[in-house]
């Protein structure tokens, strides 16, 4: 086992490769189009501010979803339909003329146009004193309207103020997002009690939702609330949540085992150069164990380095006890990366 272990650290390169970009840009036509379409996307917690320039956690999550959207090769339109269909046209500076939208402007400057009409209606039918006396010499009753007058048009202002907010205003998922921040301590009390039932998938999005609500507003906390977070995006495919929990709970304590391999674990699953040079570096530094043998060698495979990965999995087989349900997943692999070498593949399934 030593002399695996040595042979694979030879294969591995003298230096990491150098750390890059939060969002690395192929060129500066794509930055700019980023830029572009970040500032028409509205922030749906800021409401005021577009997505570009709200430091708000979900701004970033969307920044961060639009960026691999576009690396997906999505077109603008597509992107903002995506973000549409999640977040409804108020994400957008520029919704469209649905019915809605136009008894939204309708109704305002009719009910101002009535208004107007009762008032001057009202003054024509008003008698004005000293043009008219009775008979007697009495001067006729002043018969000018009321403040009550205008009550029918508050109240129809009202009505038409709180329609617009019950359609436009996103109040329900505020709520929700505030429910969310209260119910998070009862959450994840339960998902670590391993007696409690397991969390269903709507449970677990509001977990995600208020912890990371929790953590943005206290990003120095424990790091075993960012490794939580952490594994929840894994758990709800959120790889933009799952990278930036991972990442932070790496910042604060480089020296985790489970912080620096979930980091370059996240980092591997969006193809992220990071990933691969995380993953040398922890193999240079002797913290090796099972998690990350598999992940340099799936590293390793998704970059066309046959021999090291088929060092790093026989590595890692002699290591697991021969019950181990693992076996066969690292044999499929040791057989299908042996193929490739022969059959001289281009690429090797990286899936395990």
């Amino acid at each position: 086992m030593r002399l695996l272990l040595s042979a694979l650290m030879l294969l591995l390169c003298a230096n990491a490769l150098a750390a890059i970009d939060v969002m690395p840009f192929k060129d500066e036509e794509q930055e700019q189009r980023f830029r572009l379409l970040t500032e028409q996307l509205r922030c749906p917690k800021c409401q005021n501010n577009s997505i570009a320039d709200s430091s708000s956690a979900i701004a970033a999550d969307l920044r961060q979803k639009v960026f691999t959207l576009m690396q997906e090769g999505k077109s603008d339109s597509d992107i903002v339909d995506y973000m549409v269909a999640r977040y409804g046209n108020f994400v957008t500076y520029d919704p469209p003329l649905t019915p809605l939208t136009m008894l939204l402007w309708v109704v305002p400057a009719a009910a101002i146009a009535m208004g107007g009409w009762a008032i001057v209606a009202r003054s024509r039918r008003r008698v004005r004193p000293g043009q008219e006396t009775f008979s007697d010499g009495r001067a006729p009753e002043d018969k000018s309207a009321g403040p009550w007058i205008f009550i029918p048009g508050a109240a129809l202002a009202l009505a038409v103020g709180a329609v617009s907010y019950s359609q436009t205003g996103h109040y329900q998922q505020v709520q929700r997002w505030q429910q969310a921040v209260a119910q998070t301590p009862a959450l994840l009390a339960l998902v670590q009690d391993p007696k409690a039932q397991p969390l269903d998938e709507d449970e677990l999005r509001r977990l995600a939702l208020g912890l990371r609500t929790t953590l943005w507003q206290n990003p120095d906390a424990s790091i075993e609330d960012w490794l939580m977070l952490g594994r929840l995006g894994r758990v709800l495919d959120n790889a933009a949540m799952a990278t930036q929990a991972y990442a932070r709970a790496y910042a604060l304590a480089p020296e985790n085992d489970r912080a620096a391999f979930g980091y370059a674990e996240a980092l591997l699953r969006v193809s992220d150069p990071r990933g691969d040079a995380l993953v040398r570096q922890l193999m240079e530094s002797q913290r090796v164990n099972d998690r990350l043998l598999n992940l340099y060698a799936l590293s390793a495979s998704e970059q066309a380095h046959f021999s090291e990965a088929l060092t790093a999995w026989r590595l890692l087989l002699k290591r697991l006890p021969p019950d181990d349900t693992r076996r066969a997943v690292i044999e499929h692999h040791i057989n299908q990366t042996e193929q490739r070498l022969t059959h001289g593949h281009p690429a090797v399934d990286a899936q395990g």
